[in-house]
């Protein structure tokens, strides 16, 4: 019987009235991969924290290796083996990777640092698990790929036996993917256990042994991963079986209604070179890329927070200039590739967040006395038709937007971009990232709403950094490296591993 590294019994943690665990075991064996699925808000990552001893559990105990997890003490985790690795990495770029492994691991009272034995052990930690670094490199200069291995090595080197993987392949390139997999396997025949979180069910099935379900807080399924379909694993996260989005050819491709000739613009390692693109109504232009590429400051032109430093970009015709409130008038609709830093106001109301990007609608504000005044009923009818149409779940009106879940964020976004108070349809929907860390439900519903709005009229562009999202919803698809952008072709024309290449520059 392989021996029982992690046991998790009868966790439970309440917030208020909210119960986010609900009477959760699990058990971790050696050199298992464990599949931790749920959707948005189900209750993985507090879970994950309470494993942490970010947050401590009101019932419920940990033990690892056999030995109670003191609660709510994180160097005890850390003591005890376990390490994460967050979607989100916690890299200081203007160091090198020797000095980020190397942070917080010395005493801050010795006088000197034993850079050599640490640069040995680092060496020999990604020699055994086929995770070659240069300890001098500087991360700043790294690709995505070789971040995330410095992550993990991070972790090693700290003598983690347990490991967390938070959304790993998030932003990886289809060929970096293949690579963590390959580390994982070399990981697992080393005798580690890995605790595999992410929303991509066709890699999850890939890559784990075993897979728990969380829904509404409760563990609610656990099977073998080869007993299991996504169908299965789908109807089990979100309770009901899910409608798939299916994107047939744009049927009324119309006139241009933005385009970029040339534009350049930003600089270092955002920046745009010499782009150019055309975008319709009636069409959906995808572009995938890895993070970092120069999407970013694509979206913001559109989104009229920046200008070209060359080039021209026009929009419905004319120059694109003036403020976003502006465009946003005139038919922009955008949803932001941060969602909570720049997509709602946390500790704004729901129906403020709802009517925000056009409060200077004379629908939801009029000047007097050279003020002006909020026409707080119409806005707040107006929110509570987003939330209706747009089935935004988590509150009242009244709830701040930071309690909401990923997925009910994204859906409130979503409606107070493609809901005008005019009932006016969309010209030019951009959208970021539009469906990052959601689940399959909330992913499918997005997707489903940006075609809607394809056939509706509107030019959309959605840049994502998840091929499965670009093959599923471009029209024409293009690719963004190093500030470049390749031509945009049909859709067809593309494979997972042309897609792959030329994110990574080969093609």
């Amino acid at each position: 019987m392989v021996p029982s590294v992690l046991r998790l019994q009868h966790i439970t943690k309440r917030f208020g009235d909210l119960v986010a665990n609900d009477d959760i075991s699990l058990e971790l064996s050696r050199g298992e991969v464990l599949a931790l699925l749920g959707e948005n808000g189900a209750g993985k990552s507090t879970l994950v924290s309470i494993l942490f001893g970010h947050y401590e559990a009101d019932e419920g105990h940990i033990e690892v290796f056999g030995r109670p997890l003191p609660p709510g003490q994180p160097r005890a985790a850390l003591d005890a083996g376990i390490g994460m690795v967050h979607q989100h990495f916690t890299l200081a770029d203007n160091l090198s990777v020797l000095d980020n492994v190397m942070l917080g691991t010395e005493p801050w009272w010795r006088p000197w640092s034993a850079r050599a034995t640490a640069r040995a052990h680092l060496l020999a930690t990604a020699q055994r698990f086929g995770l070659p670094v240069q300890p001098e490199a500087l991360v700043g200069s790294l690709s995505v790929g070789e971040r995330q291995r410095v992550e993990i090595l991070k972790a090693l080197v700290r003598g983690a036996r347990i490991l967390i993987l938070d959304e790993p392949t998030a932003v990886l390139t289809p060929q970096e993917s293949e690579d963590l997999f390959t580390t994982l396997g070399q990981m697992v025949a080393e005798g580690l256990s890995i605790i595999f979180i992410s929303h991509k069910l066709a890699e999850v099935l890939r890559v784990s042994d075993r897979i728990a379900v969380l829904r509404a807080g409760r563990l609610v399924a656990q099977a073998p991963a080869h007993e299991v379909t996504q169908a299965q694993l789908a109807l089990w996260m979100v309770g009901h079986a899910i409608e798939l989005p299916e994107r047939a050819p744009a049927a009324r491709v119309g006139e241009p209604v933005c385009q970029l000739e040339r534009v350049s613009a930003g600089s270092g390692r955002g920046r745009l070179s010499e782009v150019s693109l055309e975008l319709r109504a009636g069409e959906i232009v995808a572009i995938a890329g890895v993070s970092g590429n120069g999407q970013a400051m694509l979206a913001e032109l559109l989104c009229g927070m920046a200008q070209p430093a060359s080039g021209q970009l026009r929009f419905l015709g004319s120059s694109m200039s003036g403020e976003v409130a502006t465009l946003v008038g005139q038919g922009l609709a955008r949803i932001p590739e941060d969602r909570h830093a720049v997509g709602v106001v946390g500790d704004l109301p729901l129906w403020e967040n709802a009517v925000s990007e056009r409060l200077r609608s004379p629908a939801f504000s009029r000047r007097a006395l050279g003020l002006r005044w909020v026409r707080r009923g119409a806005a707040v009818a107006h929110a509570q038709r987003i939330v209706d149409d747009f089935d935004v779940r988590g509150g009242g009106l009244a709830t701040p937007a930071r309690a909401l879940s990923g997925g009910n964020m994204q859906k409130l976004i979503l409606g107070r971009a493609l809901r005008s108070p005019d009932g006016k349809p969309a010209r030019l929907i951009v959208a970021h990232q539009p469906t990052w860390g959601l689940d399959v439900g909330a992913v499918a519903y997005v997707q489903q709403q940006l075609i809607d709005a394809r056939d509706a009229g509107a030019a959309v562009l959605v840049i994502s950094d998840d091929l499965d999202e670009v093959l599923t919803l471009g029209d024409r698809v293009a690719v963004m490296h190093h500030g470049q952008l390749t031509a945009a072709r049909p859709g067809a024309d593309w494979s997972r591993e042309s897609l792959g290449l030329a994110m990574a520059g080969a093609a």
